[in-house]
């Protein structure tokens, strides 16, 4: 027999009321049949849902070709075409489920637990049979799934062998008559159907829609077996699940029902969300207080006519300026954002600057458009804060914090409003009546004049705070109409201001040997970047003639001041009498009160070498010191505030001093 003999040829059309007729008909059989070619790997309980779940969506969706017809003979399944079908149907489902699941292939819908039917809590299974049926339960276990298919159609439904290789064939069974010679090594162990097959066969007269025998009675073997309650799915028995499990899962889904209801009832509140706040961060609480800090409608504006008649001049008179003032998303954005800054957002705070959410109200400063950028500026009585966004979206939003408590008039002189291709620009104070650029490193070059708009933002002027050289050293030069000031740019959205003189009364440094000394000493201002930094004062504390007649050497005190009091830096630098060369660094610290109010005195020593080529270390002091002293590799003493020691290339020398009250002091390292 050919392959080609095994494929079924239609016989009529198959109606959904005919198939529908046939399994209501012969249901328990049809699920015998099904839970007898599942695996019984699956386990008792999920063979019977499986069994029942596999018959009850057997029915055609529509009209379908008729099943095989077993030959020339006319079997039952020709006469009844609805019950062959739906059989095959059970067989080839039930042949899918017994598959192994692969990795790469999707599975198919008979290999996923049944949803329907489905028993919540009980456990079911046939009653238990004898110990003929556990054998050949056990026996049935080794088979494959068209193994055992090709025996329940021998044993149950008393097919002859070429009926059961056309129904293997159709149940898609790659080879039907491998699945046949495993069905004939069970029998042939004694426990398979009868001895002596003889393919004389007529029609059951239980109804089952196969053959029986018709040369004596019934041999009591794996086919009455079959019959029996061991394998009924619809006489079944029922117990418990395990209770503890079942409780312990049941506590488990109420603690994630819960969460999940949480969950989306904060995930639902209104007000959230990037399409509104833009690049913020999600909300994590709602109060009241906070809530009126990120309300743009609540948000400070200063009249413009209240700065000339308030009683003093700083940020908390500042008129809100520019053209996106009354731009409430954007507001919104920059408040929500400071509040809540999300991974996106490029932020960065000068040392010591709280950089939590505003604890009111802020005060609007500035809203508008500069060099591709959405500016905000807001001030909160302590911080002035910075939002930037592209013109275009929201993603590489910016927030800058700087701490600006206790401002004067000149301190709130100006604010970086931009930075931009090495460029910067300022928004100035409204009481600022002109502004020019300075170079500190040409002292006699006239400032050039720099513009502004209506709203009080200057012209771009190249910025050193991003440069890796020291060419030049651009400063904002402004005047109030009480005098000229000098504003550098340290990183910072506040600027430094620029002071010369002694620490208890130090003046702008806008004289001329006020420039001509920070000429030589504004490089080194590059060490005091983002440190926060309100004032720089430089102080010239002494002046000493050089050895071999090479001149007379100034000593500068530079201390940067910040606005947090605290991390203050001192440099102590030696100046040769040849103007075009820089200072050189003596000595550096930070933290130090030295060259301040609180401790004017300063002591540091440099290893110079005079024109003659003779090494000497050169030390002074300033304030009240009365002696100098050197220890170390050099060994040298001054009864006075000036020292100069002979020295060789490379010596090291410790220094030393003592104040007119006797009080030892240590130099400046």
């Amino acid at each position: 027999m050919s392959t080609q003999d095994l494929v079924p040829s239609p016989v009529g059309p198959v109606d959904v009321e005919q198939a529908e007729a046939a399994l209501v008909e012969r249901y328990p059989r049809l699920v015998r049949i099904a839970y007898l070619v599942l695996p019984p790997a699956l386990g008792r309980n999920r063979r019977v849902l499986t069994a029942h779940a596999l018959v009850q969506r057997s029915l055609p969706r529509r009209r379908v070709p008729g099943p095989a017809v077993p030959g020339p003979r006319q079997a039952e399944d020709a006469v009844d075409p609805g019950y062959a079908y739906v059989r095959g149907e059970v067989l080839r489902q039930a042949l899918i489920a017994g598959l192994p699941l692969r990795r790469l292939a999707l599975p198919r819908r008979a290999q996923f637990p049944p949803l329907l039917p489905h028993v919540w809590g009980l456990r079911l299974f046939p009653r238990v049979g004898g110990a003929d049926e556990l054998a050949l339960d056990q026996r049935l276990s080794r088979l494959s799934g068209p193994g055992r298919a090709a025996y329940v159609l021998r044993g149950l439904e008393r097919q002859g062998d070429p009926e059961v290789l056309r129904v293997l064939a159709a149940a898609g069974v790659e080879d039907p008559r491998a699945a046949l010679a495993e069905a004939d090594a069970l029998e042939a162990t004694g426990e398979g159907t009868d001895p002596g097959r003889d393919p004389a066969m007529t029609e059951d007269p239980a109804g089952a829609g196969g053959l029986e025998r018709t040369d004596g009675p019934e041999h009591p073997g794996g086919g009455a077996l079959l019959e029996s309650d061991e394998f009924d799915p619809c006489a079944l028995q029922a117990r418990p699940t395990d209770l503890m499990r079942r409780r312990q899962h049941v506590r488990a889904a109420f603690v994630a029902v819960v969460a999940l209801v949480v969950c989306g009832t904060l995930l639902g509140l209104p007000g959230d969300g990037w399409g509104r706040n833009g690049a913020a961060a999600p909300s994590y609480a709602r109060n009241p207080a906070a809530e009126a800090a990120l309300d743009p409608a609540a948000v400070k504006r200063v009249d413009p006519a209240v700065w000339p008649g308030a009683t003093r001049r700083d940020f908390s008179v500042w008129p809100a300026r520019g053209g996106l003032t009354g731009d409430s998303a954007l507001l919104r954005r920059a408040l929500a954002v400071w509040a809540r800054p999300g991974e996106s957002v490029r932020s960065s705070a000068t040392p010591g600057t709280p950089v939590g959410p505003p604890m009111g109200p802020p005060q609007l400063l500035f809203a508008g458009r500069v060099d591709a950028m959405r500016v905000v500026l807001f001030h909160d009585g302590l911080r002035a804060v910075r939002y930037a966004e592209p013109v275009e979206g929201t993603a590489g939003a910016a927030l800058d914090f700087a701490r600006t408590d206790a401002a004067d008039g000149i301190a709130a002189a100006a604010l970086v409003v931009s930075r931009a291709g090495g460029n910067v620009r300022y928004l100035t104070a409204p009481w600022v009546r002109e502004t020019a650029v300075r170079d500190l490193l040409a002292p006699a070059k006239e400032p050039r004049a720099l513009a502004r708009d209506a709203a009080g933002v200057t012209d771009p002027l190249p910025t050193p705070a991003r440069s890796g050289s020291c060419t030049r050293w651009n400063t904002l030069q402004v005047g109030d109409g009480e005098g000229v000031r000098l504003l550098t740019d340290l990183g910072e959205l506040a600027p430094a201001r620029l002071l010369w003189g002694p620490p208890a009364s130090p003046v702008d440094a806008t004289g001329p040997e006020a420039r001509a000394a920070w000429a030589r000493t504004a490089c080194q201002l590059a060490v005091a970047r983002g440190n926060g930094v309100r004032s720089v004062s430089a102080w010239p504390f002494a002046r000493q003639p050089l050895p071999e007649g090479a001149g007379r050497a100034t000593w500068v005190c530079t201390r940067a001041e910040t606005w947090r009091g605290t991390g203050s830096r001192v440099l102590a630098q030696f100046l040769v009498p040849s103007p075009g060369v820089p200072a050189a660094l003596a000595a550096r610290s930070e933290g130090s009160p030295a060259c301040g109010v609180r401790d004017p005195r300063v002591l540091a020593g440099v290893l110079w070498r005079a024109p003659g080529g003779g090494w000497f270390v050169l030390a002074a002091g300033g304030g009240d010191v009365a002696s100098l002293e050197t220890s170390g590799g050099v060994r040298g003493r001054s009864d006075g505030p000036l020292l100069a020691v002979r020295a060789t290339a490379g010596a090291r020398a410790d220094l030393d001093g003592t104040l007119r009250n006797g009080t030892r002091v240590a130099a400046l390292r």
